[in-house]
């Protein structure tokens, strides 16, 4: 199997254990983690273009799970999914092909995506994701075709349950729900949350594959529960009918698909039944959720400068918080003028900590007495992460705090421009930047000092919150951006 240390995998292996069968899982460990590992299961750690030199064996069965596994965020790493996702795979089949050459007979179950369904049919080229996802299914075929092998092939629906990665890109929406709920934070929506999905939980999809493993033969095989739900429907269900303060409405994003369909008769015709409803599994959980107490979320900010003193990203920064009035955000900055030393606070759910003897050269002081104030509110205080507005003196702040406390850290690139100054300062910034849990960045000329970085690398405690934030305040900047222009 590959994907065996993944949240389907992992629970197949467990399943296929307890049937009887010897179980090597193939997993690079790029989603998948060895917490999942299961007993009785041989595990092998590498990527799947090697699958040939990890695993000699003769093999009667070959469940291919491990592939990359998100619609939007491929898009901001193509070269990352056509590795796992197009290599990894064509050599999955090649080593397929391989194994029945002799007189084995080793059958192929391959794990497509129903986003190949999609929005009427193109929802396959939404994303590098789903376009690789939707031409493997075609090689499978193909390569059945061609040389007379034994396959199937299933497609999974949003599965979701127990065992899910619970922060970061990689997360589903029911996992990124359950913690923000957990935490008692606002739950976030992509516009226009209209979006309809059909949530399968994860034991009805391992049923189905474990049938589809027995007897399927050739494609179609949908695993997906009957009911579908909007993303709205599904927020308000976590909210128990609550909406308004509770909600966030983030920004649409490329590559999100609206509708989907769900043929499940050629696995029911197998014997498969669906056993649990997303309903049933979020009222569970909401239950257990009765006697925790919220807290308030709390961001600590790190920028050069702050109301009344503010440039493009210090107003787009005033607007988000003005946002999220339930959220309460604790800005260090710098005194900067004497003018601001008489300003309060622009907002009810933000506190300022200005730092220096107000002058522009204050600035210089934010690594070091920036660094002390954050200390000091960090002991009074539970941060979900630092923010550092630009890649400034306040970001060295924002690393010491990070490396004093070990508090995830999101840097904003904002409306900065690195193509025009010195490669020695870009060289300089990249160092810096290295230090993030997290990058975020509206414009080609600040994407370019990242370089290879992910624009997302956490999966930490206060990562959905972080998304929010980015999302939220990216499309300020860029709104503000074109009516300045």
């Amino acid at each position: 199997m590959t994907g065996g240390a993944g949240f389907v995998g992992s629970r197949l292996c467990a399943r296929l254990v307890r049937e009887g069968y010897l179980v090597i899982s193939l997993d690079n460990y790029f989603t998948g983690s060895k917490e999942n590992h299961v007993e009785g299961v041989e595990y092998r750690e590498g990527h799947t273009k090697d699958i040939a030199l990890h695993v000699p064996e003769k093999l009667d069965l070959i469940y291919h799970l491990g592939e990359y596994s998100r619609v939007e965020q491929s898009l901001q790493e193509p070269d990352l999914v056509w590795d796992l996702n197009a290599a990894g795979t064509f050599a999955v089949l090649e080593f397929w092909r391989a194994r029945n050459l002799s007189s084995n007979v080793c059958k192929l179950v391959y794990a497509g995506s129903s986003t190949k369904f999609s929005d009427g049919g193109l929802g396959r080229n939404l994303s590098p994701y789903t376009w690789t996802k939707a031409t493997n299914t075609e090689l499978v075929k193909n390569y059945g075709a061609w040389y007379d092998l034994p396959y199937a092939i299933t497609y999974f629906y949003s599965v979701y349950g127990p065992g899910e990665i619970p922060f970061g890109p990689y997360s589903t929406l029911i996992s990124i729900f359950k913690q923000e709920a957990k935490n008692g934070h606002p739950l976030s929506v992509v516009s226009p949350g209209t979006q309809v999905r059909n949530f399968t939980h994860v034991d009805d999809t391992i049923e189905a594959l474990v049938l589809v493993g027995a007897y399927g033969e050739g494609d179609e095989y949908g695993i997906s529960a009957q009911e579908s739900y909007s993303i709205l429907e599904v927020a308000k269900m976590f909210l128990a009918g609550q909406v308004g303060k509770d909600i966030i409405m983030l920004p649409e994003r490329a590559g999100n698909r609206m509708t989907g369909t769900a043929d499940t008769s050629k696995i029911r015709a197998l014997g498969w039944r669906q056993e649990h409803r997303l309903d049933e599994y979020i009222r569970e959980f909401t239950e257990s959720l009765a006697d925790v107490k919220k807290t308030e979320p709390r961001v600590i900010v790190f920028t050069t400068t702050f109301h009344p003193i503010a440039g493009p990203a210090e107003i787009a920064l005033v607007e988000l918080m003005r946002r999220m009035p339930e959220v309460h955000f604790d800005v260090v900055t710098t005194l900067f003028s004497t003018d601001a030393q008489s300003q309060v606070s622009p907002l009810s759910n933000v506190q300022v900590h200005r730092i220096g003897h107000g002058r522009p050269l204050d600035k210089f002081l934010l690594p070091i007495l920036g660094f002390k104030k954050a200390r000091e509110l960090s002991s009074k205080h539970t941060y979900l992460f630092a923010w550092s507005v630009m890649a400034s003196y306040g970001t060295i702040a924002a690393i010491r705090l990070k490396r004093a406390t070990n508090i995830p850290l999101l840097v904003s690139l904002a409306d900065q421009r690195f193509d025009r100054i010195p490669f020695y300062y870009r060289a300089l910034v990249k160092l810096v930047l290295g230090n993030a849990d997290q990058i975020s960045t509206t414009t080609a000329q600040a994407g370019t000092v990242t370089g290879a970085m992910p624009r997302v690398a956490s999966n930490r405690r206060g990562d959905p919150f972080a998304n929010q934030i980015r999302f939220i305040y990216n499309s300020i900047l860029e709104k503000s951006q074109e009516n300045h222009e």
